[in-house]
């Protein structure tokens, strides 16, 4: 099994792949993946979170990723107007208790615990009303 770590050492970022998992030989905790700067180089340990226990790694160095920093408005996606009238929610047959008609989309949301069913929520198809159903 692959493992991925990704590992910030004093503004060197990189990923390490650990081929397999390895044990702590005094312990038997997990070993994780450490770094630790020299010079301008990150040298790349596994190490016991519980004793002192460290291994270098040195049978692949790392490869060295630039990290993209976003600021929390570029990762709001905005829906316009014209993306909400795209409907890609499935439709059933049910009656609208507003209008009458006979088909809405359909989607379900845990709103109470998780030992008790989901509850669907219906938007008519003619006239926008949202209702729910709760089983």
């Amino acid at each position: 099994m692959k493992t991925f770590k990704r590992v910030n050492c004093n503004g060197i970022c990189a990923e390490l792949v650990v081929s397999d998992m390895e044990f702590c030989p005094k312990c038997g905790m997990r070993l994780v993946v450490t770094s630790k700067k020299k010079g301008k180089k990150a040298v790349f340990y596994l190490s016991c979170p519980k004793c002192t226990y460290k291994k270098q790694i040195d049978d692949k160095p790392p490869v060295a990723h630039k990290t993209i920093e976003r600021s929390p408005q570029e990762s709001i996606a905005i829906i316009g107007k014209e993306e909400q009238k795209l409907r890609t929610l499935p439709t059933v047959r049910i009656e609208c208790p507003k209008c009458g008609n006979n088909t809405a989309y359909a989607w379900q949301v845990q709103t109470r615990g998780t030992d008790e069913s989901s509850t669907q929520f219906f938007r008519c198809t003619k006239c926008n009303y949202t209702f729910r159903e709760y089983s």
